[in-house]
């Protein structure tokens, strides 16, 4: 029995674990849909749940303070972003100007601005996960975790039909199947 077993370790002291839940949500977060193992995206779905919940909540928040609270519980679900070997110094550069960190700062926005507003009347259940199968290299499992009711889902979905004459589920078009006759088929015209 698994009493008072609470997430997988995955292989990662509890700092790197914290630090990789971090860095794919904020890739979540941006994306909208990313590919990884399956028990990393079993991990990552309430991280992230949480994250949006908390946009939920500052957008209902009466003060001006309880908004600021909750952006700033929600930039500790983001990774802030690093400097770039470019952006480095070799004397260290202590009077340079700081780079702007832009990825956390993107992932927050977007995380208050929109994911907030077009989840605002779900009570949950903002992500999905798609098995995909085993990894050719090492037979792990993969998996896409992606938020529901993306717009741009709606698009993709229309076009690959329109595109190939011949209707694919969802997971024959995220394995890639099909599209070699049906590039054939439109080569053929």
């Amino acid at each position: 029995m698994r009493h008072l077993v609470a997430h997988r370790k995955l292989g990662r002291t509890s700092a790197h674990r914290k630090s990789l839940l971090r860095n794919l949500a904020t890739s979540l977060i941006l994306e909208e849909r990313i590919e990884t193992t399956l028990p990393k995206a079993k991990e990552l779905r309430p991280f992230v749940e949480k994250a949006v919940t908390l946009g939920k909540r500052a957008n209902t928040a009466e003060k001006p303070a309880d908004v600021v609270h909750a952006r700033r519980l929600a930039a500790g679900f983001v990774h802030s972003g690093n400097r770039t070997g470019a952006d480095r110094r070799p004397d260290g550069g202590y009077h340079q100007e700081r780079p702007e960190r832009t990825a956390g700062v993107a992932a927050v926005s977007k995380l208050f601005d929109e994911l907030a507003k077009r989840y605002e009347s779900r009570p949950g259940g903002y992500t999905r996960i798609i098995k995909l199968g085993t990894r050719k290299g090492d037979g792990a499992e993969m998996a896409i975790i992606e938020f529901v009711d993306r717009p741009e889902a709606v698009e993709t979905k229309s076009t690959a039909a329109a595109s190939s004459g011949k209707k694919l589920g969802l997971l024959d078009r995220l394995r890639g199947r099909g599209r070699k006759k049906a590039d054939d088929a439109s080569a053929e015209e």
